[in-house]
């Protein structure tokens, strides 16, 4: 009898335990995500690595209506996406203009000069970022327009960057065909592991 106790109390704990989160490098997330009136599921975490000396910048989430281990299916569908970025270190404002700005140079191609005054307007959103800080990007679909990509800076709402194109190239940095990022961040945002 005992022993049954002790299993019904450990399936209880396994299958209801609170908040179910998932963690990489001391960064915990929830399982899920609310964007407007949309549920959105976290589809996989992955951890930025820069330099040759992999030295971890920050750890990101990755949330979608449907789960998905396909960067194209991700970038081309017209659904509801979430991105957050966890700084595991300090991160000038200099040093993220910098890369948003190498890396949509890289992922945009021919369409940068289309892109550049929007660029200018996220690197213009940008702060100094500390061990801790949080950057969000949400992608929102309207029904009666292009897409909005909305900027959070540690919880606080900066606005919203209009355009599937700017969106769709700003979200290829992680998940397009060669992203910018190292291999290992879009993998474990594709579902594989953070490491």
């Amino acid at each position: 009898m005992k022993s049954k106790l002790v299993l019904a109390a450990t399936l209880l704990l396994i299958f209801s335990s609170p908040g179910n989160a998932a963690e990489c490098m001391g960064v915990t997330y929830p399982e899920d995500a609310v964007v407007g009136e949309t549920k959105l599921t976290l589809n996989g975490l992955g951890l930025r690595e820069a330099t040759a000396m992999k030295i971890d910048v920050y750890v990101a989430a990755l949330y979608l209506e449907d789960r998905s281990s396909s960067g194209d299916t991700i970038l081309n569908s017209v659904t509801p996406k979430k991105l957050t970025l966890t700084f595991l270190r300090n991160v000038s404002k200099r040093q993220i203009s910098s890369a948003w700005s190498k890396g949509l140079k890289k992922i945009a191609g021919g369409n940068l000069e289309n892109l550049e005054d929007r660029i200018s307007k996220l690197n213009g959103w940008m702060a100094d970022l500390t061990e801790g800080s949080t950057l969000t990007f949400t992608y929102r679909p309207q029904a009666d327009a292009d897409a909005d990509l909305e900027i959070e800076v540690n919880g606080e709402r900066r606005g919203a960057i209009p355009g599937n194109d700017f969106a769709k190239t700003f979200l290829g940095i992680w998940l397009g065909p060669k992203p910018v990022v190292n291999k290992g961040l879009k993998s474990g945002l594709l579902g594989g592991s953070c490491n």
